[in-house]
Formats: C-alpha cells, sequence, structure tokens
C-alpha cells in the first residue's frame, strides 16, 4: 500500500525576501521535519515556530495543508520603539 502524502507549507520572512515552500510529506511528520526539508539553512534552536500564527514546537505533528511560519527574533523591544516614535513626533 503506498504511503498518504499530505500538502503542507513552509514559509519565512526577512526584510529583503519572502520564502513559500510547498511541501508533500507523509502522515505523522512534524514541524522540525517540514523545517529542515524546505529550508535547511534555518537552526530551529535559534527560531520560534508556528503554525497560522499560533507558537508551536518543531514536535509539532502536522495536518493536512497546514502552514509552518518560521519566526525571526525581534530587532527591538516593541514598548521601546513606540515610546521612540512617540517622542519623534
Amino acid at each position: 500500500m503506498a504511503e498518504t502524502l499530505m500538502p503542507v507549507q513552509v514559509c519565512y520572512a526577512t526584510p529583503d525576501e519572502q520564502r513559500l515552500v510547498s511541501l508533500l510529506l507523509p502522515a505523522g511528520s512534524t514541524v522540525a521535519d517540514a523545517v529542515r526539508l524546505a529550508m535547511p539553512d534555518i537552526a530551529l534552536d535559534q527560531h520560534r515556530v508556528g503554525i497560522f500564527s499560533k507558537l508551536k514546537t518543531p514536535e509539532t505533528v502536522l495536518r493536512e495543508h497546514d502552514r509552518v511560519e518560521i519566526y525571526r527574533p525581534l530587532q527591538a523591544d516593541p514598548k521601546d520603539a513606540r515610546r521612540k516614535r512617540a517622542k519623534a513626533t
């Protein structure tokens, strides 16, 4: 019997580019499996991940049509950035 494959997407954005990779993975695959296949240059220990804007762990098992999102670390504290913008106006 043939192994069932499910479609998933992995996305990652930087200020300069956006990457979206579509994959067909076997049932039971995890977020980490998808990221390793789609974007091997991404270090999972340095990035947070989610599915449809909900934080998940790399061990989370994927479902059909999930969109895995790789989140970059914040460059600045949002509260500090807001204060600086308020002072500038």
